[in-house]
């Protein structure tokens, strides 16, 4: 392990005088170094200590944080070897992995969807024409490729095609809008961005016009249609369509990254997530073991197949990779679904809480439908109560697997031979045999099991760092991610997830953890959905506003919701100061409530209502207008 007595004579070695090689010495402004020196200092960095050092990214580091690079980067590169050691880690490439036809017969279905049927052998032909076109168009290994397309079988050949290429695809769900692009697209310096069409409730096309005149290293659009090269408009149809020569493309290494997922983007905007080909092929095959995916699988995917857990948790990937056959659904249609699972026989499917309770209801009104394909529901995305998780195995009769995880790659699954006390009340423990957790409180001492703390995680499908080395306080120095997770850990060695580190009320000094207070509204019979957020108190500094959807007869009142809540043992700090009640609550694109949404509407209502007055939030009728409305 190098220290920082060894980065200062490397320092010196560039002719930096030694009495200036404090530890709080930046390199540029203090130490001066130039173009040149940062280069000559970059090799001698990765030659020694097989440190990754990018002296381009905009920041300045001090002496100190460039040993602590180094330190870590020695830490990551022992990890590495161990990984590959234990085979968690192999020398496949993604797209290799995904449409390998040497183990699986290229004659069987692999993608179904939007009126097409690809066998496996097509599916991967297509892919490998496209990469070709692609360079034909312009799009070079090494290019970021911002790709904004629903679920449809063009996304998942357009994925893999750059990836086979060597170029690197952004995956953003179609309901991102500008604001959140605008970011991603400066962090990337993504080259193309490829969107849908044509316009249904938004123009997609027109939006990225926009980005382009204000993101320089914009140069092309890959959009529905023919195309048109005046424009910079390559043509999505001829892209996607079969036929093609074999691809054209750099050399690859399973090190590489193959592609960047997105961050939720609930705490400000999204942040690229680079994944390997062997940390996220790791995470592909791990998550498929786990779920009991075979060849005779058959995975409907009806959330977007842009964000992890419907690409490759195990998803549309996961399936693929096993010799099974996926099929594309439209998010937000629980009838579609169900004609769906009918006609091709689907075996598993993955929802969030909020669509697994709309799928709920959509049976009832398709008794008649022949669902006994249907062998698992995996939940995740948000914590699934113990009451949905029992309705849904007996009204749809097949297992409940709990999922819960992040595009950073830790991935946690119930077992599907795990009873029903465990498979209904726990969130799941890791997939990956390699995965080292941690619960720690808020000085990062570990907790005792069954006790609330932060969940730390590092392991071989885990990132060590985000695309643009920021956010370095995600990490610990010793490698483990800080999840942001409070949870606790359950006596069958899995997780159950209490809420956010900062999905918490400071309620006068008293913290109140938002899930916890959510997850004992919900068993509330006249309470579907819950939401707990923080709003302005002169007093207390934040008061406690809840926001519930309820159902057919309406949601409890204030006072109904507190002497409930009373009832269940919650303590009287923790209760709720202010009910809203809407009809449905405001969902991100991968069904998650949008607590971003609701913190700026409680914010509004509390600056128009005077902020501090009981019950100032008030109670609000299920239409009425406002920014959840």
């Amino acid at each position: 392990m190098a220290d920082i007595s060894e980065v200062r004579s490397v320092l010196a070695d560039l002719g930096i005088a030694r009495e200036l090689l404090h530890d709080e010495a930046r390199l540029r402004a203090h130490l001066g170094l130039d173009s040149v020196d940062l280069s000559e200092l970059q090799l001698e960095l990765a030659e020694r200590f097989g440190a990754r050092f990018d002296p381009w990214d905009g920041h300045d580091p001090t002496v100190r944080q460039l040993a602590d690079l180094v330190g870590a980067g020695e830490a990551v590169a022992r990890a590495a070897d161990a990984y590959r050691r234990c085979g968690w880690w192999r020398p496949d490439l993604l797209d290799q992995l995904v449409l390998d036809t040497r183990t699986h017969p290229g004659h069987r279905e692999a993608l179904v969807g939007d009126g097409l049927t690809l066998r496996r052998a097509e599916l991967d032909a297509a892919v490998s024409g496209c990469a070709a076109r692609l360079v034909e168009g312009g799009i070079l290994p090494g290019d970021n490729v911002l790709v904004q397309l629903p679920n449809q079988p063009r996304f998942v050949v357009l994925v893999l095609a750059l990836v086979r290429l060597g170029a690197r695809p952004v995956l953003a769900p179609p309901a991102l809008r500008a604001h959140e692009l605008g970011p991603v697209l400066s962090a990337a310096r993504a080259t193309a961005m490829a969107v849908p069409g044509p316009p249904h409730r938004f123009d997609h096309l027109r939006m990225a016009e926009g980005l382009r005149e204000r993101h320089p290293s914009l140069r092309t659009l890959i959009v529905p249609g023919r195309g048109d090269p005046a424009r910079g408009h390559l043509g999505l149809d001829a892209c996607t369509g079969s036929g093609g020569t074999a691809a054209v493309h750099g050399p690859r290494y399973p090190a590489d990254t193959a592609l960047f997922l997105l961050s939720s983007g609930t705490t400000g905007a999204p942040r690229l997530i680079p994944r390997t080909h062997e940390a996220f092929g790791h995470v592909v095959r791990a998550s498929a073991a786990a779920s009991g995916l075979s060849p005779e699988t058959v995975y409907l995917a009806v959330l977007p197949v842009a964000h992890g857990f419907a690409f490759g948790h195990p998803g549309v990937l996961g399936a693929l990779a096993r010799g099974g056959k996926a099929v594309l659904g439209t998010p937000g249609d629980p009838a579609a679904a169900l004609e769906l699972i009918e006609r091709e026989r689907v075996t598993h499917c993955a929802l969030t809480p909020a669509v697994a309770r709309q799928w709920l209801t959509a049976r009832t009104a398709h008794r008649g439908r022949d669902l006994s394909s249907l062998r698992v529901l995996q939940v995740g995305g948000a914590r699934l109560d113990e009451d949905t998780a029992a309705r849904l195995a007996e009204v749809f009769d097949c297992r409940i697997q709990q999922v819960y995880g992040m595009s950073e790659g830790l991935l946690n699954l119930t077992r599907l031979g795990d009873p029903p006390e465990v498979a209904f009340t726990t969130q799941g423990r890791p997939a990956s045999p390699g995965d080292e957790t941690l619960v720690v409180d808020d000085r990062g001492r570990p907790v005792p099991d069954g006790e609330t703390g932060e969940l730390l995680a590092r392991g071989p499908g885990i990132i060590t760092a985000y695309h643009d080395g920021s956010e370095t306080a995600a990490f610990t120095p010793d490698g483990f991610h800080r999840t942001g997770d409070l949870v606790r850990r359950h006596p069958s060695g899995g997780f159950v997830v209490v809420g956010r580190v900062k999905d918490v009320v400071n309620r006068g000094g008293e913290k109140v953890p938002a899930g916890e207070l959510e997850a004992l509204a919900l068993s509330h019979p006249r309470v579907h959905a819950a939401a707990a957020v923080p709003m302005p108190h002169r007093v207390l500094g934040e008061a406690v506003c809840l926001y519930v959807a309820g159902g057919a007869d309406g949601a409890p009142s204030l006072r109904e919701i507190r002497r409930f809540l009373e009832g269940a043992g919650l303590a009287p700090f923790k209760l709720p100061d202010h009910l809203v009640e809407l009809s449905a609550l405001p969902l991100t694109e991968v069904g998650k409530v949008d607590k971003a949404r609701l913190r700026e509407d409680v914010r509004v209502r509390a600056a128009r209502e005077g902020g501090e007055r009981d019950g100032g939030c008030g109670r609000q009728p299920p239409d009425a207008d406002g920014p959840c409305g």
